[in-house]
């Protein structure tokens, strides 16, 4: 079986839209919601995603591919701010 040796590019949009939901589900979380209950009152009504997909983001919150992705966007923002 041959592997696709290629890479999926992680997109900036993507990046921001993980980063933000992350810190929208940190802010929350503390205050002992449970986690259909944030995305119910808080991240569904902006970015109106389903159940599956808001676990998916906050998985991909942890892949290496994101965080680089989101930090090299930091650090060009940085660059004109």
């Amino acid at each position: 079986m041959v592997k696709n040796s290629r890479q999926k590019i992680v997109g900036m949009s993507y990046a921001f839209r993980v980063q933000d939901i992350v810190r929208i589900y940190d802010e929350h979380a503390r205050s002992g919601l449970s986690n259909r209950e944030i995305l119910r009152r808080y991240i569904w009504p902006k970015y109106r995603i389903c159940e599956k997909t808001f676990y998916n983001i906050i998985n991909a919150s942890a892949d290496p591919r994101v965080m680089e992705r989101i930090a090299q966007a930091e650090r060009q923002l940085t660059l004109f701010g």
